[in-house]
């Protein structure tokens, strides 16, 4: 018999962002209710609708007529992959939370076997796509890349950061803040939580319909943005170590260069106003004023932020449920 909301209490919540993903919403449904009802829990499939314009949404609002655990959320436009887990984060109510992409590439029945694994006492289960079924030079190369150069600078050692199934404890899931392309960094951001984690093998299906959201121009985002999530791990709480520390060394070469042509000037009497090392010595000492003006000014930033109210990043449209 299936499992529908019929207590407060929510098992899990299943959250699938989507973008015109038409053909993929019944079937992918269907799989993971199957699967989920096998383990005779107590479930809420949250779909998220990052601005689909090919009657996506239209699809998604007729499941949730017919079955009571669907909730739709549909965006105003499309503000991508991290704004959409970021919503579906927020309006979970399961004690775990499940995330896999809407086009049918993970497999459903892989999820039993990572929640077991949650069970043993992890905070997040991140699945690795070890036989990727994508084009290897477009994307399991680069992809492949990028995953050594994220495990080194975040300090948190994973084969895939781009599997978008993962399970999560409620209570990491609801403490992360999500930005910009984050989505991929979401491992290293929970181990920043104190997030105990663990990545386990899981199958992978080639596309059977509708088309990639991949874009080769996305890669400059996830640099800038990893910048962002190495600050938030190593600086978050003391910014002014990491811009003090370029605007000492600025300031001392600065400094010593400045020493070197006074002591030419009124020792050696050498003429130094055309010496492109004065302009050069000002120019140094100034970027470490500047540097380290600007690491007490994000320490205050900082210290704001911790107090101010938390914001979404998306603009949510409606949020449809039949038994709402």
């Amino acid at each position: 018999m299936a499992a529908i909301l019929t207590r407060t209490k929510l098992d899990i919540s299943v959250i699938i962002p989507v973008y015109n993903e038409v053909q993929n919403i019944k079937p992918l449904y269907y799989s993971i209710k199957e699967v989920i009802e096998g383990l005779n829990k107590v479930f809420e499939i949250v779909f998220i609708d990052d601005g689909s314009s090919d009657g996506t949404n239209e699809v998604l609002k007729s499941l949730a007529d017919d079955e009571p655990n669907v909730k739709v959320i549909r965006f105003r436009r499309n503000y991508g992959q991290t704004a959409a887990i970021a919503a579906g984060f927020d309006h979970a109510s399961g004690e775990i939370v499940v995330t896999l992409d809407g086009d049918m590439q993970n497999d459903p029945t892989d999820i039993p076997m990572l929640i077991e694994k949650l069970n043993e006492g992890y905070d997040v289960v991140s699945g690795w796509r070890k036989n990727r079924k994508d084009n290897v030079l477009i994307r399991n190369i680069p992809s492949m890349i990028a995953n050594n150069i994220i495990s080194k600078m975040t300090g948190t050692q994973l084969h895939d950061y781009g599997c978008s199934l993962k399970v999560y404890t409620k209570d990491i899931a609801k403490a992360l803040s999500l930005y910009g392309e984050m989505h991929r960094f979401i491992p290293a951001l929970a181990s920043i939580e104190g997030a105990n984690i663990v990545e386990v093998p899981v199958k992978h299906h080639a596309r059977k319909f509708g088309e990639s959201k991949y874009n080769i121009l996305k890669t400059f985002k996830v640099i800038l943005d990893l910048i962002t999530v190495v600050f938030f791990r190593k600086f978050i709480t003391r910014p002014l170590h990491m811009f003090g520390r370029f605007g000492m060394l600025f300031f001392a070469i600065g400094s010593i260069t400045g020493t070197y042509l006074v002591i030419d000037k009124f020792v050696f009497d050498m003429d130094i106003g055309s010496k492109p090392l004065l302009i050069l010595s000002v120019l140094l000492v100034m970027m470490g004023v500047q540097l380290i003006s600007s690491g007490i000014l994000a320490e205050i930033m900082i210290r704001t932020y911790y107090e101010s109210q938390n914001k979404t990043i998306y603009r949510v449209k409606e949020i449809y449920n039949k038994d709402d």
